[in-house]
């Protein structure tokens, strides 16, 4: 089940970034997909978990091809399909590196590996795509504002996620340890 919410949340934050406009937070413009990539570090997190870290990169390459089809199907130019590419391979890889790393509650590995993936993938995207180095869909003055929006709402999914977690991992092992 959790592989299939990670791929599902990879596939729908780019249906949901074709689908709606950026949401203006102040100063800030962030894409909607970028409210479930947060949880996209989360999943996989977990499918880490079961399947360990090897498996885990297949999934990550099997994710890297389904949203670069996904976002060339829904009319993304070549160059913002690359720049998710690689701003994915980039996060989800150092994400996965983070978490097999740190020697720390579950809760507190899912929320520092998705803080610093959450960061690449926001800087690496905007910088590559949507910057007049990309696409230009934004000029230099707005790239720190979009890219600040970005991790200020994947560091909150990942708070949040990492918050449940916590209560979800204790109950999970109070009832192993019951049966």
């Amino acid at each position: 089940m959790r592989l299939l919410f990670y791929l599902l949340s990879i596939v729908t934050a780019n249906v949901v970034t074709a689908a709606f406009a950026p949401f203006d937070l102040g100063i800030f413009i962030v894409p909607m997909g970028t409210f479930l990539i947060g949880a996209t570090f989360i999943f996989r997190d977990l499918v880490q978990n079961k399947y360990g870290r090897k498996k885990t990169y297949f999934f990550i390459a099997t994710a890297l091809v389904l949203s670069a089809i996904v976002s060339f199907l829904l009319g993304d130019t070549m160059l913002i399909v690359i720049a998710s590419a690689l701003s994915f391979a980039i996060a989800e890889t150092t994400d996965t590196e983070i978490y097999t790393r740190l020697k720390l509650p579950m809760s507190w590995r899912v929320f520092y590996s998705g803080l610093v993936g959450g960061l690449l993938d926001s800087v690496v995207f905007v910088i590559i795509g949507l910057s007049p180095l990309g696409a230009e869909f934004l000029p230099w003055e707005a790239v720190p504002a979009a890219i600040l929006g970005q991790v200020i709402v994947k560091t909150v999914i990942q708070s949040i996620g990492a918050l449940l977690l916590n209560p979800i991992n204790y109950l999970l092992k109070a009832n192993a340890s019951t049966n």
